[in-house]
């Protein structure tokens, strides 16, 4: 592995990055920072949660001057989500540099955009409507732009934003250093780099580095009609910590996230068409564990980068298989373990061929859990709870309630009612989920065919807690019965 210290990156820059608790560098750091620190134009395949922005930013801080007042370097990200994260990246890696980040996109007072951009920011970090936005009021000056990026370059031609791009690019002088990062590479984002980079380097993550290998990933088959009763009981069973939940449409999104909070759980959903200031809430509600469930859609949750998520449910299998591996990055960062789970239905798993071809990495068949074993899951985790309570010793102002309440009950039973109290018994409330239609039969479908391998139940090996009496629990204990994770063949 490659050391930051080996890079030759300024003081200034090591010890903002140390700060930052890096020490190596991951594939694409180390392929792309040299190579962009000699000045020259590259292309960076890579997925998220590989250090992108890392990768991007190191060079662009070493090379501001931070005496100049003028803009010189400007980042373009597909989503406000990403361009603030970027912008919070930057500012880390250029704080003991003194380099000043601007992040400006829709759904933000422009004025406050505006006068922000008087107080001379070094790096602008902004979506593709709102920077077009700036030029054409001009108040936003691009002649000094040493460095540009662009980010998620796929995603934004996914979007529609590829003739925005293309006006931006020809007010930014010729002769800056471009630099463009990209999981895949389409046609049209190949000919923007043919037309405005300059014998761009490639740099590309392997393969076999395209999936964070903490993540167990499975799927399970499964009828349109029945994927929310199994989704509610895979909740209930694995009863992650923080979870993301990936629907096809914003429609989708919408029902899944209201039909989740009428069964009990704290969830919530984003999508495009929400307000910045609904989008931000709810995601500052899920980053501090107020709601347990996220429910999104690709580009809602494109580029979030959320720590302690455990579990990823595909409620939809994404048509493209690199939104498969965008979207199961969410979780297993840093290290820890993740698990994601895809519901496909018996027309859809040609889909899941392709997928598994993408990743080189074939999934383990997961059998939906019964309404008895998600009951059984809830039951285990209030004893849990119970257990972790008792530990705790703090219970001498109850003891003499205790002792009453037993002398006239047996002990089972004052133990069986407590857990009672403790469970989320399993909810069966009506919920009404429009149904999706599947996606088009792809020829390598054979219809499924038998897969080996299943996982009783689907429940957690992560050694996550979770719901317990309907709320959070951070000190849950980590004791799973020996029974919960028995194989079965289809």
């Amino acid at each position: 592995m490659t050391k930051f210290s080996d890079l030759n990156l300024s003081p200034t820059t090591l010890k903002s990055i140390k700060r930052m608790g890096f020490e190596e560098a991951t594939p694409i750091q180390a392929g792309t920072i040299p190579v962009s620190l000699e000045g020259k134009d590259v292309i960076g395949q890579a997925q998220t949660g590989t250090g992108k922005t890392t990768a991007f930013g190191i060079p662009m801080i070493e090379k501001i001057d931070v005496k100049n007042p003028n803009i010189q370097g400007l980042i373009i990200a597909p989503t406000r989500e990403l361009a603030i994260q970027v912008s919070e990246e930057l500012y880390k890696v250029g704080s003991d540099k003194r380099v000043r980040v601007l992040s400006v996109y829709g759904g933000q007072d422009i004025q406050r955009q505006i006068r922000a951009m008087k107080k001379n920011p070094h790096i602008i970090v902004g979506t593709p409507g709102r920077l077009l936005d700036h030029i054409n009021r001009r108040t936003l000056k691009l002649q000094n732009v040493q460095t540009l990026v662009l980010d998620e370059a796929d995603e934004m031609l996914n979007m529609g934003f590829i003739d925005d791009i293309e006006s931006i690019l020809k007010t930014v002088p010729t002769t800056r250093q471009t630099l463009l990062f990209s999981a895949t590479m389409p046609d049209p984002i190949r000919k923007i780099a043919e037309n405005f980079m300059t014998e761009p380097e490639v740099i590309r993550v392997k393969s076999k580095e395209m999936t964070v290998p903490h993540i167990e990933q499975y799927f399970t088959k499964v009828h349109e009609k029945e994927k929310f009763e199994v989704l509610a009981r895979l909740l209930d069973v694995q009863s992650p910590e923080l979870a993301i939940v990936f629907g096809r449409t914003k429609r989708r999104v919408d029902e899944l996230s209201r039909a989740l909070s009428i069964r009990g759980y704290l969830a919530e959903g984003i999508h495009g068409d929400l307000s910045q200031a609904r989008r931000m809430t709810v995601l500052k509600k899920f980053k501090e564990g107020r709601i347990d469930v996220l429910v999104a859609t690709d580009v809602a949750a494109r580029g979030l980068d959320i720590s302690g998520v455990t579990h990823v449910y595909n409620f939809d299998i994404p048509q493209d298989p690199e939104s498969y591996v965008h979207r199961i990055g969410r979780t297993g960062r840093a290290g820890k373990q993740g698990m994601a789970i895809t519901f496909v239905t018996p027309r859809e798993m040609g889909y899941l061929k392709v997928v598994e071809q993408t990743t080189k990495k074939k999934m383990q068949g997961l059998k939906p859990p019964t309404l008895n074993e998600a009951l059984e899951g809830q039951q285990r985790l209030a004893l849990d709870k119970l257990m972790e309570t008792v530990k705790e010793n703090n219970l001498k102002d109850y003891n003499a309630l205790a002792e009453e309440f037993l002398a006239d009950h047996d002990p089972v039973q004052a133990v069986s009612a407590v857990l009672r109290l403790l469970t989320k018994e399993p909810d069966t409330t009506p919920v009404e989920i429009t149904a999706e239609r599947a996606l088009p039969s792809r020829r390598d479908n054979k219809g499924g065919g038998k897969r080996g391998g299943y996982n009783k139940g689907g429940q957690s090996r992560s050694g996550k807690g979770g719901r317990g009496g309907g709320g959070r629990n951070n000190g849950r204990s980590q004791q799973r019965s020996s029974n919960r994770h028995k194989t079965y063949n289809s």
